[in-house]
């Protein structure tokens, strides 16, 4: 390699004098001038060094003046000149693009498809996990929930109200209840969905109405409660956004109620999207009440008080609890509302995240390998620049600047794109994501999104950078940039397939394994035949618990005569459905504890409901019409119930204490285990009772809203829906129907979210596998390239076709094969952060990695084949020439 013995720079590093030193010369000069000049006016020497010093009057502080403004004007003009040769670099940068179109476009729209595929994910990232809460304390704002045998429960009124008696680590307690109301509109009544709220609910989460107010101490009491704060939406979607509608009335459950209040948009803090609150206003009942378990209790804590210390003061608080009320009062657990509410979310977004990472990382490589063939064509250009006396610095500099500007076309193009992913992202969310609906490109993203740029432009050249920077001088001069281009720079090209390919792997298998998951929940008993049922919800009209029974039944009874109608049933919970209640059941016999308690669903039914949903009957009958109020008390119980509280025995006969005080029943039937919540949840206890033996409470427990379930003669949805409207439209006029879905469809929405990361990561896989393919063929073929006076060589001198063949494609293959075992040690890695989204199969399922890993395979023989076969067809003459 030359050796440079004279350049610009290295003058300037042997020469400049630094800002100090400069300064010290010229006031030295200054002063021995002044004493020079006292000297030829006759002062002697030594007093003519002491009047020149004094006449400069402190010459220490004159000097570090001078050293500033000095450091000052040198910052300056450094600034200045950065910013010319930034300036100068960006219109070289665009000529250069301009001269060089086909490479511009493949590289913006590279490392575009990876910017903008990242700033998708990290979108929902933001606005799920990232973003603040729209209260004003969520660091500090908790749920404080019952626990009962290693889940979270929701609170009775009496236990919530001793709570905030006896706790000291809130500044507030509060709850919430949920429940449907019917809103009387002018064209039919409309189910809305509301909550039920202590006072102090607003004023905890610090949020102020965006009009009107809340409501006070004195409206949260019986008899006083007829006001409503309906939420923005609502607002503006029944009432047209109207300001005047504070202080009017609406028609709620048949009840007149005063609009007082509109809280803001997006206020939503247990993202349970109520429509509208009403006060709680606990009547004296329901404070003594300590077993109707519906409340959802949040709390802010005081400052500094930590969540540990909250556990601790609530643990004390329920073991009182427990010892006044044994049979009703359980544990607490207090959990933070942020990580109640994302817990769920974050490890699937922070995979996809990672995954889609993993992507922008593979473009980076392809667009890093473009830019190394590209420096083939510029080696000449940067040698005579360094020759003329540009450092290593200022080309590596140079380089940089058309990657960043590369980098940020990509952003901009990715930015559009992002859009269309965000809304497609929308579009097809499911349901339950909190604040997935409030995705969109902000500041943030936008920060975001060019921060992926300038990563991007890092990344992808400062490879290439380096690599031209290194050249040899006189022996690219000398070739004219005809000479060989080095192994070195075929090390880089190889490596960067490597990388890509055991990039690539680990995001395809895991798409592979959520497939495999996925295609075992489409398999999965349901415990019953869902084909062809229509379900619905209505909210039955207000009346007595013999009023409620009578208006199911006849709902029944007109559906069983409807034309395509099958069979039909009510129940208070349909499997896959909203709504239902739970119960602690207790073997005849056997004494009161929490151990003996077999915490189980209940469903009230009509008798059709075995004939509708096509239940699979074990052991014992079946509910019959004889099974009416009066009649002896009998229930069915699924086998996962019969298992937990009679192991080994036959419960047909038993009894059964459940639901109201000292009030045995019957076992009369087992029933197959339903998977009530969906293929992908564990099986949960169930136990059926006939509608006409509710008890009384139950219907609040389950807020007087009721299932109807219809099984269809035909597949088509249409007849049983449209049959569904007119019998409740016929038997109850003012009670709405919603919620209508097929089974078939109720099933797939308890999926959604598996199904939804499925797709996604299946969406990435594919982009990382076509762009570590095209990476691949882009790299093979330069091979061919740079080898074909080679190749023609050997033809020449007698190779065949079939074995330059064989050569270049094994060459290419080398660094496939070793970017697979790498990626299979990465695969194997991540895949267990997957387990816990897997449903019957392993993290380490081997027919995965294989079948996986034969695909990624297979794309990189066609890659390199490809490329492998134009040179073998190539013609020797030509390829000497």
């Amino acid at each position: 390699m030359a050796f440079q013995l004279w350049s610009p720079a290295l003058h300037r590093r042997l020469f400049r004098r630094n800002v100090t030193d400069a300064v010290a010369t010229e006031l030295d000069f200054h002063l021995a001038m002044l004493e020079h000049d006292l000297v030829r006016r006759g002062v002697h020497p030594d007093e003519a060094r002491h009047l020149a010093a004094a006449r400069f009057n402190n010459l220490a502080n004159i000097a570090a003046e001078c050293r500033s403004i000095g450091h000052q004007t040198e910052r300056t003009m450094r600034r200045t000149l950065h910013l010319q040769e930034f300036v100068d670099d960006i219109r070289f940068t665009v000529r250069q693009l301009l001269k060089a179109p086909g490479f511009a476009i493949i590289a913006v729209l590279t490392l575009a498809l990876g910017i903008g595929a990242t700033t998708v994910i990290f979108s929902a990232v933001d606005a799920v996990l990232l973003r603040r809460f729209a209260i004003a304390h969520p660091e500090r704002t908790v749920f404080v929930n019952e626990f009962f045998k290693g889940q979270d429960g929701n609170v009775s009124a009496g236990i919530y109200l001793d709570w905030a008696a006896m706790t000291r680590s809130f500044s507030a307690l509060t709850a919430e209840g949920f429940r449907t109301f019917n809103l009387t509109t002018p064209d039919a009544p409309e189910r809305v969905f509301g909550g039920t709220v202590t006072a102090d609910f607003f004023p905890a989460l610090g949020v102020a109405p965006l009009r009107g107010r809340v409501f006070t101490a004195a409206e949260d009491q019986p008899g006083n409660d007829g006001v409503v704060v309906l939420g923005e939406e609502l607002w503006r979607s029944h009432y047209g956004a109207d300001p005047g509608l504070i202080g009017r009335t609406v028609l709620l459950d048949g009840e007149v109620r005063t609009v007082i209040g509109i809280m803001p948009a997006g206020f939503d803090p247990t993202t349970s999207q109520e429509q509208l609150w009403v006060p709680v206003a606990f009547d004296a009942a329901r404070r003594a009440q300590h077993d109707e378990h519906y409340l959802t209790v949040v709390g802010v804590l005081k400052p500094g008080v930590t969540m540990q210390q909250a556990q601790r003061d609530m643990d004390g608080v329920a073991r009182t609890e427990h010892q006044r009320f044994p049979k009703e009062a359980n544990g607490a657990h207090v959990i933070g509302l942020v990580d109640f509410l994302t817990a769920q979310y974050r490890t699937p977004l922070m995979l996809l995240q990672g995954a889609v990472l993993l992507v922008l990382l593979i473009a980076c490589g392809n667009v890093a390998n473009l830019q190394l063939a590209r420096s083939s064509s510029r080696a000449r250009e940067m040698a005579i620049r360094a020759a003329i006396g540009a450092g290593r610095g200022r080309i590596v500099r140079q380089l940089l600047t058309e990657n960043l500007l590369l980098a940020l076309l990509a952003a901009a193009l990715a930015l559009g794109l992002a859009q269309l992913g965000i809304g497609a992202l929308r579009a097809n969310a499911p349901t339950g994501i909190p604040r997935i609906d409030q995705v969109h490109i902000g500041w943030t993203v936008a920060a975001f999104a060019v921060g992926a740029a300038a990563f991007s432009a890092l990344l992808a050249g400062l490879m290439p950078a380096l690599q031209l920077s290194r050249r040899d001088l006189q022996g690219t001069l000398r070739e004219s940039g005809r000479q060989n281009q080095g192994t070195i720079r075929d090390r880089v090209r190889t490596a960067l397939i490597v990388a890509e390919v055991a990039l690539a792997l680990p995001v395809l298998i895991g798409a592979g394994l959520l497939l495999r998951s996925a295609m075992h929940l489409q398999h999965v008993d349901p415990g019953f035949d869902l084909d062809g049922v229509v379900m619905a919800r209505v909210l039955l009209p207000a009346g007595s618990p013999e009023q409620h029974v009578l208006a199911a039944e006849r709902v029944v009874d007109d559906l069983s005569h409807r034309p395509g109608v099958v069979s039909a049933a009510m129940t208070s919970q349909a499997p896959m459905g909203p709504g239902g209640t739970s119960n602690g059941l207790l073997a005849e016999g056997r004494p009161f504890s929490q151990e003996n308690l077999v915490q189980s669903r209940l469903r009230l039914v009509t008798t059709g409901y075995l004939q509708t949903m096509k239940l699979r009957l074990k052991q014992g009958r079946w509910f019959t019409d004889q099974d009416v109020a009066g009649a002896p008390r009998v229930m069915v119980i699924s086998e996962a119930v019969a298992k937990q509280m009679f192991p080994g025995e036959t419960p047909i006969g038993k009894r059964v204490g459940c639901c109201e005080p000292n009030v045995y029943k019957t076992v009369i039937g087992v029933m197959a285990n339903v998977r009530s919540d969906g293929p992908a949840q564990d099986i949960v206890p169930e136990f059926y009772l006939p509608l006409a033996q509710a008890p009384a409470d139950a219907w609040g427990w389950i807020g007087n809203i009721m299932s109807v379930t219809v099984r269809g003669a035909t597949p088509d949805p249409a007849p049983a829906t449209s049959a569904i409207r007119a019998a409740v439209r016929s038997v109850m006029p003012a009670a709405p129907v919603y919620r209508i879905t097929t089974m078939r469809d109720a099933l797939s929405a308890t999926i959604a979210v598996d199904h939804f990361n499925t797709v996604l990561l299946v969406a990435l896989g594919a982009i990382g596998m076509l762009l570590a393919a095209i990476g691949i063929y882009g790299v093979v073929g330069y091979f061919v390239t740079l080898r074909t006076h080679e190749i023609g060589i050997r033809m020449a001198l007698g190779a065949t076709g079939e074995q330059v063949l064989r050569l270049l494609a094994w060459q290419g293959l080398v660094p496939i094969v070793i970017g697979l075992l790498i990626g299979s040690g990465l695969a194997v890695w991540s895949a267990r952060l997957l387990q816990a989204s897997l449903y019957g199969v392993s993290a380490h399922d081997p027919a995965t990695y294989a079948a996986v890993t034969a695909v990624l395979l297979l794309a990189g023989i066609l890659a390199t084949v490809a490329p492998a076969r134009r040179a073998a067809r190539v013609d020797p003459v030509r390829a000497l020439q």
